[in-house]
């Protein structure tokens, strides 16, 4: 099987695991050597998620993987929250978290410009929209963005505590 493949049946069958579990799997990565591949899982829900979530989905899953057998080399499994810089993945995660400082990298430039900080306005067509602190509105294309993270607020963190 090859690499896509298995990151595609490893999500298939995260999403089942994670939904199972009450959560979301917010994304699935293979990543490191063939022949010693890493499995990562993020999965959150709306309180967040704890120890013995993290520990019952790896279980389950580590279970399923060893079953199904389609990795064919010894792996390690890591199960963990988003974290607070979670990653934006797919258009839901930028409409949710519209209101949110978050950081972009594109893969082209998008008006000259391919690394953006500011905050997210939300999604319009294929288009997120977002107010960046140096060059203000841009339309940036869901197909353009290699990368996007949360930012925390930590002035608004310690104000709010």
């Amino acid at each position: 099987m090859n690499p896509r493949s298995i990151a595609e049946r490893l999500r298939e069958i995260a999403e089942r695991v994670a939904i199972d579990h009450g959560l979301e799997l917010v994304h699935s990565e293979v990543a490191g050597p063939e022949n010693k591949p890493i499995v990562r899982l993020f999965i959150d829900k709306p309180n967040g998620v704890t120890h013995e979530d993290c520990s019952a989905v790896s279980h389950y899953l580590g279970t399923i993987l060893d079953v199904e057998d389609f990795i064919h080399s010894a792996y390690t499994l890591e199960v963990s929250s988003p974290g607070l810089d979670r990653g934006l993945y797919k258009r839901g995660d930028f409409e949710r978290f519209a209101g949110s400082l978050a950081k972009l990298k594109t893969s082209s430039p998008v008006n000259g410009q391919r690394n953006f900080r500011g905050r997210l306005l939300g999604v319009d067509g294929e288009d997120v929209l977002f107010d960046d602190r140096t060059n203000g509105q841009v339309r940036v294309p869901l197909t353009a963005i290699a990368k996007a993270n949360l930012e925390i607020d930590f002035e608004a963190e310690l104000h709010h505590r």
